[in-house]
């Protein structure tokens, strides 16, 4: 049927089993440390899905000689009788001695059933080899069970067909997204190249840090990088990306597709199709590959940061330097199996700048009660060491916060970068996308009581993010009471605010005071408020105060479905971004972006701050 047809072809019960087992196979060896080539490999059930899970494991690189496979009448040997019966079973006839399966299963290092239940006894898992490999996939009920099989080898890595045990080989891992990447690019076939492309995918999906929403889905917190956890839970989002673009990527390359396409493209559009919110970050991510700049991490030994710095290096968003030890350091990427590849590693104590930065932070602060033995002191600390980095032009960024709480990362930036030239104030913006639209929230993270003033440069620090990004902003600029309806000092201040915005950008849209609701319902602005400047919805809103604006994102993250970026720091000389204690690494690698956007921002205002000095002189 292959060969008479020009278009893909593919039995999910035999291919889709054998990729998904085959991505748990690649994971589980490389937990046990062993070599693929060097396996002995026991198949419980000769039929289509045996076969081609035993033809798959030899592509990955199981030796054919190394194969044992068992089918109904006991193991296949060399005089059996019944050779030359079934063209796809002969080539895994042997010459053994094995008869029986508890016979075929002594010393083996791994087991693939696809047969019937309670195949498998305790006492042939025993036998096995060191750690071994057990998939008993026969549904619905396996060959034996998970529990039977951890306590007869609690050093076993097991699987199973089964969602309530974990290392769950689901075919919706496969099929859809397989189908997706050949079609996509108008593949003729299904080769075994692009399915080896899938398998490989989906085993290093599993290395990635898992979303906070599949571990919700899932009721695991835990869920990570581990013999119980070899490939991608079957609802993870993420399998759309990393699949089919991998087996389009295959199929280009192999010579079967029809309509090759820009694979970073692809992954992009992808991207869109799975989860609007991404589009937010894309932005960001797309304008950091152009020019990625080097961003310095304090906390270099913490897992997270590890995690996210060898993401961004591969990914081309940052250049990461990593702070502290660097035995520790190399130590962690060898813990998390990720590679160091594009990470620099700087030891603050024995840095050559040591004397540079102590020497500058202590004409910084002289006059504000710093001694030669105290600066000499606070350069100990990684916050301060880093931010030092920044401010001597050795990093273009820096992103701190995950282990600390946020003074610690905030004080010593505001003490050592400060507000931008001209500038009065720094500030922290989210962005928060609910049902497919964006929302910005300013200040929620450093001013505490602003005065209108103040809110007029949050605002218009805001604005400015919004622009870089092609957001035109809308700005609702937040109180208790609509448009002078209350007449008191805390609505007058922002109504002032309001007055000193338009005074400084005319063209931008603002309006306020207003309560929050209305700013964000058309219909009630036009009924009740028709001489309102918000013609179409606010999408930048400013809050009075840090009590309003931080309990406002907080009962937010906690009660909506809305996803959130930030903070992102607003005002600052030099980058200088805070995540919050706790991020995950998808956070970390977010703002990293936008560090090194932020960046490339501050290097293209000293160029040309640089030529209009040369052609004034």
């Amino acid at each position: 049927l292959k060969a008479e047809m020009n278009i893909p072809v593919f039995h999910d019960d035999q291919h889709g089993t054998a990729i998904i087992s085959g991505a748990a196979l690649i994971n589980a060896l490389e937990l046990v440390e062993k070599d693929i080539s060097k396996i002995k490999v026991v198949f419980s059930g000769a039929g289509a899905a045996g076969i081609a899970c035993a033809n798959f494991y030899v592509s990955l690189g199981v030796r054919p000689e190394n194969v044992l496979m068992v089918d109904s009448k006991g193991v296949l040997w060399k005089g059996r009788g019944d050779e030359g019966r079934n063209k796809y079973k002969d080539k895994y006839y042997r010459e053994t001695k094995a008869r029986t399966l508890a016979d075929a299963m002594a010393g083996a290092d791994a087991f693939c059933g696809v047969s019937v239940k309670d195949t498998l006894t305790a006492d042939m898992v025993k036998s096995m080899g060191d750690k071994p490999i057990i998939f008993a996939m026969a549904n619905p009920d396996p060959e034996i069970t998970y529990p039977e099989a951890k306590a007869a080898r609690p050093d076993c890595i097991m699987a199973t067909g089964r969602s309530d045990y974990p290392n769950q080989v689901n075919n919706v891992l496969g099929f859809p997204f397989i189908f997706r990447g050949a079609l996509d690019v108008e593949a003729t076939a299904i080769n075994e190249e692009m399915k080896l492309a899938a398998a490989h995918a989906l085993a290093r999906l599993a290395k990635e840090e898992v979303p906070e929403s599949v571990k919700r889905a899932y009721d695991d917190s835990e869920l990570s990088f581990g013999p119980e956890y070899i490939i991608p839970k079957p609802f993870d989002p993420r399998v759309l990306v990393w699949e089919a673009s991998a087996v389009a990527e295959a199929a280009m390359a192999t010579g079967v597709a029809q309509q090759p396409i820009d694979l970073e493209e692809y992954r992009e559009r992808l991207l869109e199709r799975l989860d609007w919110s991404r589009e937010v970050m894309r932005k960001f991510h797309v304008l950091a590959r152009r020019d990625p700049k080097r961003i310095v991490f304090p906390e270099g030994t913490h897992p997270k940061v590890v995690w996210a710095a060898s993401e961004v290096a591969s990914e081309g968003i940052a250049r990461p330097v990593l702070l502290g030890r660097a035995d520790e350091i190399r130590s962690r990427f060898e813990e998390l199996h990720h590679d160091a590849e594009g990470v620099e590693i700087v030891e603050p104590k024995s840095s050559p700048q040591m004397d540079e930065y102590i020497k500058a932070y202590y004409k910084l602060r002289q006059r504000k009660g710093v001694t030669q033995s105290r600066a000499q002191h606070d350069l100990r600390d990684y916050f301060v060491f880093g931010t030092m980095m920044v401010k001597q032009g050795h990093a273009d960024g820096m992103v701190a916060g995950v282990s600390v709480n946020y003074p610690q990362v905030l004080k010593p930036a505001l003490q050592i970068i400060g507000p931008r030239q001209g500038g009065r104030l720094v500030a922290g913006m989210y962005m928060l996308v609910h049902e497919h639209k964006l929302y910005c929230l300013a200040d929620c993270s450093v001013n505490i009581a602003p005065k209108a003033e103040d809110l007029a440069e949050i605002a218009l620090l805001a604005a400015t993010e919004l622009d870089r990004l092609h957001i035109v902003p809308r700005i609702a600029m937040l109180s208790f009471a609509n448009f002078g309806s209350v007449r008191e000092p805390e609505t007058e201040k922002v109504a002032e605010a309001v007055r000193l915005i338009r005074e400084q950008r005319p063209y931008l849209v603002v309006d306020g005071p207003v309560q929050a609701d209305v700013a964000l319902d058309q219909a009630m602005l036009r009924e009740y408020f028709p001489f309102t400047e918000l013609k179409g919805r606010a999408n930048l809103l400013v809050f009075p105060n840090l009590d309003a604006g931080n309990i406002a994102l907080k009962l937010l993250q906690k009660f909506s479905s809305a996803h959130t970026y930030g903070p992102i720091m607003l005002g600052m000389d030099k980058p200088i971004h805070l995540v919050v204690r706790g991020s995950d690494v998808s956070s970390i690698v977010n703002l990293t972006a936008i560090a090194t956007v932020d960046a490339q921002t501050v290097a293209h205002r000293e160029q040309q701050l640089r030529e209009a000095l040369n052609y004034a002189t």
